[in-house]
């Protein structure tokens, strides 16, 4: 991934995703495959039943997916918009502690990328992000329906 670190990215979500920064939103690591973030359950970002607030929680899951997306995007050389067309999510336990999302499917998205160049035609691609505490135990599951399409050069 070139020119592409977690701290570089952080920085670019103090600036433009300023809610994603505030409530403690963070990428760990990203790699051709993988990218992580992490959350830790704080006063700013609690709900009312002493636990991690499900958009917090959404934030953080599509941000190791859009992390992804967006240095595939980088890489491609192209001009290409994204944009959740569509998500679900399941909440399996209360979200307490330090929260890391996972999400692995970086090959995925880059064939979706790669379509969507060759062919000229908007793509969409599923993507998985997986939240876990730090025992180990799956707190949430979020799906992002991201879409890609290769802009016209003006």
């Amino acid at each position: 991934m070139k020119n592409f670190s977690p701290s570089k990215f952080n920085m670019f979500t103090m600036l433009k995703l300023p809610a994603a920064w505030f409530t403690g939103v963070r990428l760990k690591t990203i790699n051709e495959e993988t990218s992580t973030v992490q959350v830790k359950h704080r006063w700013i970002n609690q709900n009312p039943f002493n636990s991690m607030f499900w958009a917090v929680q959404g934030m953080a899951a599509e941000l190791s997916t859009g992390a992804l997306v967006i240095s595939y995007i980088r890489n491609s050389d192209h001009k290409i918009s994204m944009l959740v067309a569509s998500n679900n999510a399941t909440f399996t336990k209360k979200a307490t502690g330090r929260i890391t999302f996972t999400c692995n499917d970086g090959s995925k998205i880059k064939e979706t990328i790669a379509k969507a160049i060759a062919t000229g035609e908007g793509q969409t691609c599923w993507m998985k992000s997986i939240g876990t505490n730090t025992q180990g135990v799956q707190v949430s599951e979020f799906n992002f329906e991201w879409t890609v399409k290769v802009r016209s050069p003006k």
